[in-house]
């Protein structure tokens, strides 16, 4: 690997790890558009940088939701019973929309990618809180199917569209967020397993290289994991010193400026 490249990702390691311990947010919306123009710009396989993004993000935020579920069991946060009614169909749903990641268009996933990022940021933005108990209808089974399935397409720990759901159900908001990360570390590892699988059998072009597992690859994952877990601690310790609201603010449009910057450069 060039020196700039190995630069470029140490850099995002430390951005995510410490957004995630700062803010409490997956490094998904970061990763997907930011390795993306990486790779693009690395010529590493162009015709499916997308898919590369994603993968590898998945991948990377393994040690980030691994950190993050430990840290809430020691705490007592966790309901195990909204965990193993969920994470079975999780898996299944992240599983199986992987089959499917092969053959989408590379400019309908950044366009996919942006706008559910764009979703996600607005509601950062306006520091939207999740609804009170409203006695959601929907079982944890079909929920963790719907939720495993977008959470892969999108290559994001889930936090965003498991809080709400646990909440709906009932659980108060420390146990929901508890969960939500026990349900995330699952979510990363099955979602890396079927890009790793299926990008493995579809792509020729990636088959070649020794550095890429699928649509995983592997330098950037150890690179970004390491960088990252390092700077998690920093980020939560800053958390109780930094304007949070004010920085989530900040946030959400960097996210949003992201996504579009991956879109401008898929399509142009």
């Amino acid at each position: 690997m060039e020196i700039e490249l190995i630069i470029q990702l140490a850099t995002l390691g430390v951005v995510v790890g410490f957004a995630a311990g700062l803010l409490g947010v997956g490094g998904g919306g970061i990763l997907v558009p930011m390795l993306t123009g990486i790779y693009l710009s690395a010529d590493i396989v162009p015709s499916h940088a997308v898919h590369l993004a994603l993968g590898t993000s998945m991948a990377s935020i393994i040690m980030t939701t691994f950190s993050s579920a430990f840290s809430h069991y020691k705490n007592h946060n966790i309901d195990w019973s909204c965990v193993k009614a969920m994470v079975p169909l999780i898996i299944v749903g992240a599983i199986s929309i992987s089959f499917l990641i092969p053959i989408i268009n590379t400019t309908f996933l950044a366009v996919f990618f942006s706008l559910f990022m764009f979703i996600i940021s607005i509601r950062l933005f306006i520091n939207k809180q999740p609804p009170a108990v409203t006695k959601n209808k929907i079982s944890p089974k079909l929920a963790g199917l719907g939720i495993g399935s977008i959470s892969t397409l999108v290559a994001i720990g889930g936090a965003a569209l498991i809080v709400p759901y646990l909440i709906s159900r009932g659980l108060e908001m420390r146990r929901a967020i508890g969960s939500s990360a026990a349900i995330g570390f699952p979510i990363a590892i099955s979602g890396t397993i079927g890009y790793a699988i299926n990008g493995h059998i579809s792509v020729d072009e990636l088959a070649n290289n020794q550095s890429i597992i699928g649509f995983v690859h592997i330098p950037s994952v150890i690179i970004i994991s390491l960088f990252g877990f390092m700077m998690a601690p920093l980020g939560v310790k800053m958390s109780n010193n930094l304007p949070v609201k004010v920085l989530k603010k900040i946030f959400a449009i960097l996210l949003v400026c992201l996504s579009i910057k991956m879109l401008m450069n898929v399509i142009f």
